[in-house]
């Protein structure tokens, strides 16, 4: 069932509201170089389902290889609480650590993403770390 929750950056001003259903959604870990340092705990969502409510103009992005993924951070305090990821452009990985209500017991990752070898990695399953209708 869909549920909405709210969250953001750190200092507040990057604030969006997505709805997912969490028992359909799988939360997934990548070992790449930028996920690895983000800390990002990858939750899928549809792009019609990320609704940002404040700070769009406070966010600059980041991207690098391909330039596919657009890595959006907040310029202020720096924390990425979503991004576009190469393997689904047109939906969004929301930082299941910046939602309001994550709960660390119960919100964990699920799924494992070996990112440092992405071609490979997807060609043998990377769809299912894709957003769900």
């Amino acid at each position: 069932m869909l549920r909405t929750y709210e969250g953001g950056c750190h200092c507040g001003r990057v604030r969006v509201r997505i709805q997912v259903d969490l028992a359909d959604t799988v939360i997934g870990e990548c070992n790449c170089s930028i996920c690895t340092k983000k800390g990002i705990l990858h939750l899928p969502v549809l792009g019609e389902r990320l609704e940002i409510l404040s700070g769009a103009d406070e966010m600059t992005t980041y991207t690098f290889g391909t330039g596919v993924a657009k890595h959006t951070f907040c310029r202020h305090c720096g924390i990425h609480a979503f991004y576009q990821p190469r393997s689904d452009p047109e939906n969004y990985s929301v930082n299941a650590r910046c939602l309001d209500e994550y709960d660390p017991a119960t919100m964990q990752p699920r799924r494992f993403f070996d990112g440092q070898h992405w071609e490979q990695a997807f060609a043998s399953g990377g769809r299912e770390w894709e957003a769900k209708r």
